[in-house]
């Protein structure tokens, strides 16, 4: 589930604004919330764009890894993202805001998890 995407390359935001909406269908049941769960979204991807640690992280990811090792980079990646966006937006709903970036940390977590079993 990829709401949004930053091109370090280009320093460009993407967001997948139907992705979004079905994202924000299947999470909460409508899209009453639409607009917050946009604004969540764009925060993370602004996120990405403002860390510092991005580059050397990214860079991390060409080099020859094993499978937790880059697991782990990911994971870091995007909980950075995550911290960036909470920060963001102080007034959003926590639960919700801890809603969406619990699921979207899932797959990462999960990944880590398996290559530490």
């Amino acid at each position: 589930m990829v709401g949004g995407k930053y091109q370090m390359s280009t320093h460009t935001i993407y967001l997948y604004i139907e992705e979004i909406i079905r994202q924000c269908r299947l999470m909460f049941g409508s899209t009453g919330r639409l607009m917050e769960y946009f604004a969540v979204i764009m925060a993370h991807e602004l996120g990405h764009s403002a860390d510092e640690e991005l580059e050397q992280l990214a860079d991390r990811l060409d080099e020859p890894l094993t499978a937790c090792e880059r697991a782990e980079i990911q994971l870091r990646i995007e909980e950075n993202a995550w911290s960036y966006a909470a920060a963001l937006l102080p007034d959003i709903d926590s639960a919700f805001m801890q809603r969406i970036t619990d699921e979207s940390l899932s797959a990462y977590r999960r990944r880590l998890d398996s290559d530490i079993a």
